[in-house]
C-alpha cells in the first residue's frame, strides 16, 4: 500500500487531502499542531514531530500557511508593510515549510517514484503579479517556491525517482480564506482535494522543481 504524508492536516486542505487520498488508498500519515504539537514555527516542534515518523512515503504534502498572522491582514500599499507582519509571514509560509522538506528527505525512497509536494499560491509569482499588494504574503510564497526549486535539484542527485513541486490548489472556501473571497469564485476544499491529488498522480519526473496549479498548468516565476 502507498503511503502518503500530509503536514497540516487539521487545516482545511490538509484534512481535504487526508480523506481524498484515504479514499484512494493511501495509508495517510498527517501532522498537524492540534495532534501532534507541530508548530511551523518553532524548528524544535517540527524536528520532535518528525521524529516520531518511520518508514518511506511515496507522497508528502506541506499543506500549512496563512494568510492572516496574529491578524495583521495583507497589505493594500507598501506604506502598510511592518517589519514584524512581514517576518512573521516568512516563518509561517517559507521557513517552516523549508524546515519541514528538510526533515521529509530522510522519509523519501531514493530510487522509486515519490512526490513531495508545498502548497504556494499564485499570488507568490512574480511573472504574474499584475495588481501589486499583499507584499509579504506574496513574497514569502515567492520565497517558498525558490526553495522548492532548489531542493528539487538536489533531489534530483540523491532521490533521482522523487519529483518536488510547489502547488497553487485555487482559491478554496476554508477559514483561511474567508474574510477574503468577495466576488472571487471558490471551490470547497474536499474538491480542491480531488483535484490536487489528480496533479500529484500526474507528475512526471520532468516536471520536478515546477510551479502548477490545480490542472496542471505551469505558472511562471
Amino acid at each position: 500500500m502507498a503511503r502518503a504524508l500530509v503536514i497540516g492536516a487539521s487545516g482545511g486542505i490538509g484534512s481535504a487531502l487526508v480523506r481524498e487520498l484515504g479514499a484512494r488508498g493511501y495509508d495517510v500519515t498527517g501532522l498537524s499542531r492540534s495532534a501532534d504539537g507541530l508548530d511551523v514555527t518553532d524548528e524544535a516542534s517540527v524536528v520532535a514531530a518528525f521524529a516520531r515518523l518511520e518508514g518511506l512515503f511515496d507522497v508528502v504534502v506541506c499543506a500549512t500557511g496563512a494568510l492572516e498572522v496574529d491578524g495583521a491582514a495583507p497589505e493594500k500599499s507598501v506604506r502598510q508593510l511592518d517589519a514584524k507582519a512581514m517576518a512573521d509571514q516568512f516563518a509561517v509560509n517559507c521557513i517552516g515549510p523549508a524546515i519541514m522538506m528538510r526533515e521529509a528527505v530522510r522519509l523519501l525512497p531514493k530510487e522509486e517514484r515519490s512526490v513531495m509536494a508545498v502548497l504556494s499560491a499564485r499570488v507568490g509569482s512574480i511573472g504574474d503579479n499584475r495588481l501589486g499588494g499583499w507584499h509579504s504574503y506574496r513574497a514569502a510564497k515567492a520565497a517558498v517556491n525558490q526553495i522548492v526549486r532548489g531542493v528539487a535539484i538536489e533531489l534530483g542527485r540523491s532521490h533521482p525517482g522523487c519529483i518536488c513541486v510547489s502547488l497553487h490548489p485555487g482559491t478554496v472556501a476554508t477559514e483561511f480564506t474567508r474574510k477574503y473571497l468577495g466576488r472571487h469564485p471558490a471551490v470547497p476544499a474536499d474538491e480542491a482535494a480531488l483535484h490536487l491529488v489528480d496533479v500529484i498522480e500526474g507528475l512526471t519526473p520532468d516536471q520536478s522543481g515546477g510551479f502548477y496549479d490545480y490542472a496542471a498548468k505551469e505558472i511562471p516565476w
